[in-house]
């Protein structure tokens, strides 16, 4: 599969993290919630929340207020599989009002200081479980962030005060080192081939994705994910880890925070 080809067909969000405007076109309304022929909106899901932003067709501005994907409760069918050309299915945009008809010219505009704290917050998370991976061989069972907060469960059966400051320190290793990330598509059968690009415990790819979206960290780490990212790691800033607590025999976890820009 062309990994050209899949580019093109990925929504503007998955190859695009830095688009903060954007035109589109309205494809499907129903209620207050539309779907678009493009978009730089990251719809949700990994962790990672759903985008905010504004909807404008020049006369009237509409908030965004949430996204689902399709096949949620909006009752559209969900596609088993989609093709690099084709691209994957359309998610569906909550807005705050009654939404504007199809065939609709529409400018769009992510709520950039959220975005980018998020990406920032993301790439900090990713920068955590390969140090953990690398360094203690630990798989993720869970995880979840906000826009400069998350946390990341991982399968230990011990943890203590000193080990997670050694861990803090050598995430910021990695982030003065200005890793620099990339994004690259892969078709489901070449992404099975390595285990190593699934760091949970339990795959969450559905047999469904044919198309694995892989995000690296140059020299650190290489995962299937879908979420936004910073350019580099140097972008995250300063990784706290202000606490960690035990959620089960082997399953422990580390609070991460950042600093404001």
């Amino acid at each position: 599969m062309s990994e050209i080809a899949s580019a093109q067909a990925a929504p503007l969000y998955q190859v695009d993290a830095y688009c903060r405007r954007f035109p589109a076109t309205v494809t499907a309304a129903m209620g207050e919630a539309v779907q678009l022929d493009r978009s730089a909106f990251y719809p949700g899901g990994g962790g990672q929340p759903h985008d905010r932003g504004t909807v404008t067709d020049g006369a009237r501005t509409w908030s965004l207020t949430g996204a689902r994907s399709a096949g949620g409760e909006l009752g559209v069918p969900k596609p088993a599989t989609w093709s690099a050309e084709a691209g994957p299915p359309r998610p569906w945009y909550e807005l705050d009002s009654e939404a504007p008809p199809v065939g609709t010219e529409v400018e769009c505009e992510v709520d950039w200081e959220r975005r980018y704290a998020l990406m920032r917050t993301h790439t900090a998370l990713h920068i955590l479980c390969a140090v953990i991976w690398r360094d203690h061989g630990a798989k993720v069972t869970g995880a979840n962030m906000e826009p400069l907060r998350g946390r990341m469960d991982f399968e230990f059966e011990h943890l203590s005060g000193e080990f997670v400051r050694e861990v803090e320190e050598a995430v910021n290793r990695e982030v003065e080192a200005a890793r620099p990330t990339r994004v690259d598509f892969l078709a489901r059968e070449d992404a099975d081939r390595d285990p190593d690009l699934i760091r949970s415990k339990v795959s969450l790819l559905p047999p469904s994705i044919r198309v694995v979206r892989v995000v690296g960290i140059d020299g650190l780490d290489l995962q299937a994910d879908g979420g936004t990212h910073v350019a580099d790691t140097s972008e995250v800033g300063r990784i706290a880890l202000p606490s960690y607590k035990s959620k089960g025999r082997i399953n422990k976890r580390i609070e991460l925070t950042l600093d404001p820009e």
